[in-house]
């Protein structure tokens, strides 16, 4: 067993407004197409839908497993230590260098980015990891755009966008710096 106190989760409900809001978009969206296509075309998409929701449910599964064991495998004073609230300029940089070489899609990048955060992330390190992966993603470069667009365009976009990542993680710690802030003046 180890001798770290167990994780600070945030309270979470299981329904908030994000979620009402998505349903909402959901039911909308399903009576205009039953109104305007009819039922037929109704069920098509449905059944499409659910077939797409099986087949990606164990990645999803998957991906928060993967997650979960990083949360709980991962040494938290590592984690403080290289890119938590107190690491700086290197914690930002360490976090999109990880983004650069983490393979996969956002099924798992997100999961990863929300696991490193429950053990001492802070929020700019997961803004600039997931923004690294986003932007500068090693895969992405060689499945799609080197294919595409050339060497020439590739190197081009890649120099322009290696200072957004860092500039997003410094403004999500300046953003947090400010909302702690004003929660302690209330």
């Amino acid at each position: 067993m180890s001798s770290e106190a167990p994780l600070k989760r945030r309270p979470r409900k299981a329904f908030d407004w994000s979620s009402a809001a998505l349903a909402v978009a959901v039911f909308v969206s399903a009576a205009v197409v039953y109104r305007r296509d009819g039922q037929a075309r109704f069920l098509e998409i449905f059944f499409s839908d659910v077939e797409l929701f099986i087949d990606i449910l164990p990645k999803v599964l998957a991906a928060c497993l993967i997650a979960a064991f990083v949360a709980v495998l991962m040494p938290r004073d590592v984690v403080l230590r290289w890119v938590g609230a107190e690491s700086g300029f290197l914690g930002i940089v360490i976090a999109t260098l990880a983004g650069v070489i983490c393979p996969g899609g956002p099924i798992t990048i997100f999961p990863i980015a929300a696991a490193f955060v429950s053990i001492g992330a802070d929020t700019g390190a997961a803004i600039a990891f997931i923004t690294s992966w986003t932007l500068l993603g090693y895969a992405r470069v060689l499945v799609w755009e080197l294919p595409f667009f050339g060497g020439e365009f590739v190197v081009w976009r890649i120099i322009i966008s290696i200072p957004l990542p860092i500039v997003a993680g410094f403004l999500a710690r300046a953003l947090m710096v400010y909302i702690n802030r004003r929660r302690k003046a209330e």
